[in-house]
């Protein structure tokens, strides 16, 4: 049996000033008192593309795909608090991209057509850029959720330049999941920025 790893492709949100923002967002959520699963504050990243567990074999070709995917550096704008699969039947607690998502979104097709041609079945959802903060776990207090979804759904969080895309892995463990850097792809344009 080969080694597996549990992995996923990423835009990381490193910026102290965006972190703190979304930090606070998802404290007020958790302080509803609904049963809630909130995401770690240095694991918070915009998902292109989850590959579930693959084989350490793997982590180069999917790497090779991701280097064949140029783009330039770009700003996005994150703002609008939302829920999946609904706001009124919240499971999912994110922030949205309001600025670049056509961006992200291309180099997410770019991703997923070279993942068909090593074997990956396609996604079946439609993606939509979000950075998730909660994951909801029962249905207490969902009123509350729902009230506090509405009063943030246009909230501006803040701007960051996407340079690199990361090929991560996820550790699970009791205590959450710990993410680990296996690969990173940066911006055409920003090799000569160091």
């Amino acid at each position: 049996m080969s080694e597996r790893v549990r992995a996923f492709i990423a835009v990381d949100i490193e910026d102290p000033a965006l972190v703190s923002r979304l930090v606070s967002i998802r404290d007020a959520f958790v302080a509803t008192g609904a049963p809630m699963k909130p995401v770690e504050d240095q694991n918070l990243h915009i998902t292109l593309r989850f590959l579930g567990e693959i084989p350490v074999s793997m982590v180069d070709e999917v790497h090779r795909v991701m280097s064949s995917v140029a783009f330039r550096r770009f700003r996005i704008r994150i703002a609008g608090v939302g829920a999946f699969p609904t706001v009124s039947r919240p499971r999912v607690i994110w922030v949205g991209v309001r600025e670049g998502a056509e961006e992200l979104a291309r180099i997410h097709d770019e991703i997923e057509r070279g993942l068909r041609r090593l074997g990956f079945r396609p996604e079946r959802e439609e993606f939509v850029p979000h950075i998730t903060l909660a994951r909801i776990k029962g249905s207490r207090n969902l009123d509350r959720v729902v009230k506090l979804l509405n009063q943030y759904a246009d909230v501006e969080v803040g701007e960051m330049t996407v340079e690199v895309i990361r090929l991560k892995q996820s550790i699970l463990t009791r205590s959450g999941p710990i993410y680990r850097t296996l690969r990173e792809v940066r911006a055409v344009d920003a090799e000569a920025t160091g």
